[in-house]
């Protein structure tokens, strides 16, 4: 397993599946980020989890990673931020979508599978026009 030839991998994925004026590795605070700078895209890396199914069958690795997304969502109260934050997380589902003929997103080969899994927080920034998605994303990895 090279932990960064997958995250990097990741990566490249998902801050290429929108236009996003920012995209880091490093994740920064969103009043940090101006206004300008946004939509911006950040991944944010959460602990790996080891598993064993058994004394004969070889443990796998979770890693656990969050996406974060920032747009400027304005004051203008005639439009609706969501859809702007909307459009981003489905730019992120369709870039890690399962290939059509395995079923699975491997990251080029280099993962067993990964996935957007659990709960999606969002902020689409109705009241204070920073919008923010959180987007949990797992990475299987085999040993």
């Amino acid at each position: 397993m090279n932990r960064e030839s997958i995250l990097s991998a990741l990566f490249t994925l998902v801050s290429n599946s929108a236009s996003f004026n920012t995209a880091s590795r490093r994740l920064q605070l969103w009043s940090s980020v101006a206004a300008t700078d946004k939509p911006a895209l950040f991944l944010c890396e959460r602990g790996e989890t080891y598993a064993r199914a058994s004394e004969a069958v070889p443990e796998s690795v979770t890693l656990n990673v969050d996406i974060y997304i920032y747009i400027d969502a304005g004051k203008d109260q005639s439009t609706v931020p969501a859809t702007t934050l909307n459009t981003l997380i489905d730019a992120i589902d369709s870039a890690l979508a399962p290939n059509f003929l395995t079923g699975l997103q491997t990251l080029g080969g280099l993962v067993s599978h990964c996935w957007i899994e659990g709960k999606v927080m969002k902020d689409a920034g109705d009241l204070d026009g920073d919008g923010i998605a959180v987007i949990p994303v797992r990475i299987l990895v085999p040993r």
